[in-house]
């Protein structure tokens, strides 16, 4: 039997992703909307001005989904598993880390569940890239995540402001999808953040990574990327190369060739349905590290102002 589940936060990734995501799951029905925004409806759908007024009308829905503006998702996501709700958190999972260890902390007190989606993790090709990568001695990792911010965020200042991450939007994408097909973990070591003038979060960024072997590992990422997006992963190995391109949607390599449709969001639902079926929590926050670390540790440089 299909159960109820509220989404919160009624934007441009809820309608691309997950509204049509959730349509496709047996295991969810749409139940109900919130949004801040009274025009951000649903058809057919009883929508509600925020998440507390949705819970406290409908407390017989038992899951939630959060695709609001990381900023905001913490209170949710508490206010949501204090009613004992499942909770499905949209990427990045918080503002902080320290949010997200408060979040899954509360949903094992509670016995609910709690999973921290890093969509990209799904794209088709992504687990071939592992599974390709994991006998194999690894030499060389270049990331190159750079895409047009007005195409894919039009207008939306949140991600400008302080805990909208900026560039690391996008980029904790690669992060995820480098963390889960890289066979042992990696630490940053270097960083250059590029801010716009006028606006709190960056542009663009630069890394370096370094693991318990020589490989050198980079990554960069732009936003102001003319064009199609760029979403590869060039790997080099002692035994050969490879490439993961199209946000991990095509895996290529000498006599492995993997390509697959758009599914990740649908293959999210599904693993939440299963996740509260089993009655686990799900959260790997070995992306939001690396974001964090390069906060901390990149040279930040001022670069021309950003306006839409």
């Amino acid at each position: 039997m299909a159960l109820g589940i509220a989404l919160a936060g009624i934007g441009k990734i809820a309608r691309d992703q997950h509204i049509p995501s959730i349509a496709k799951e047996p295991g969810f029905t749409l139940a109900a909307t919130a949004s801040r925004n009274p025009e951000a409806t649903v058809n057919g759908v009883e929508a509600f001005p925020s998440l507390d007024a949705l819970l406290s009308a409908r407390p017989d829905i038992p899951a939630v989904s959060l695709a609001t503006p990381p900023q905001a998702r913490f209170a949710d996501a508490h206010l949501a598993l204090s009613h004992g709700k499942h909770v499905m958190l949209e990427k990045p999972p918080g503002a902080t880390l320290t949010e997200v260890h408060t979040l899954e902390a509360l949903a094992r007190d509670k016995g609910v569940s709690l999973f921290a989606t890093w969509h990209s993790r799904e794209a088709a090709a992504v687990d071939a890239a592992h599974q390709w990568l994991r006998d194999r001695t690894l030499t060389r990792v270049d990331i190159q995540w750079k895409e047009d911010v007005r195409h894919w965020h039009p207008g939306q200042e949140w991600i400008w402001e302080a805990g909208g991450l900026g560039v690391f939007d996008p980029g904790i994408n690669a992060l995820s999808v480098m963390t889960a097909i890289l066979p042992t973990p990696v630490h940053l070591t270097k960083a250059r953040l590029d801010f716009p003038s006028n606006r709190d979060t960056p542009v663009a960024a630069a890394l370096r990574f370094q693991g318990s072997d020589e490989a050198e590992i980079t990554a960069e990422f732009d936003w102001l990327e003319t064009g199609p997006p760029k979403w590869t992963i060039d790997i080099e190995t002692s035994e050969g190369a490879a490439c993961l391109s199209g946000g991990g949607a095509r895996f290529e390599a000498e006599g492995v060739a993997v390509a697959g449709a758009d599914e990740e969001y649908a293959r999210l639902y599904k693993r939440f349905a299963d996740l509260i079926e089993a009655g686990e929590v799900e959260v790997d926050l070995a992306p939001m590290r690396h974001v964090a670390d390069a906060f901390t540790l990149g040279r930040r440089v001022v670069v021309d102002a950003f306006d839409w």
